[in-house]
């Protein structure tokens, strides 16, 4: 997952709340930071996206290939 399709992603998932989850909620699988923090840390896109998903309850089937642009079509 790039850095894009992960915000791409969570303002998908979580539409208006998606600012103050990345910067307020801490998430204790990347290190007791927020998503901004880890992202900012270094921490892989896909790895915060899925600790996001965790903490916030998103189900199994939401997690995955998100955040991704539909292919062209030509």
């Amino acid at each position: 997952m790039r850095r894009s399709e992960f915000f791409r992603a969570v303002e998908e998932e979580f539409g208006n709340r998606s600012g103050a989850l990345l910067s307020d909620l801490v998430l204790g699988a990347v290190g007791d930071r927020t998503a901004v923090e880890a992202l900012d840390a270094g921490a892989p896109p896909r790895e915060v996206w899925l600790a996001l998903c965790i903490e916030s309850d998103v189900p199994p089937e939401r997690r995955y290939g998100v955040g991704r642009l539909e292919p062209r079509k030509h």
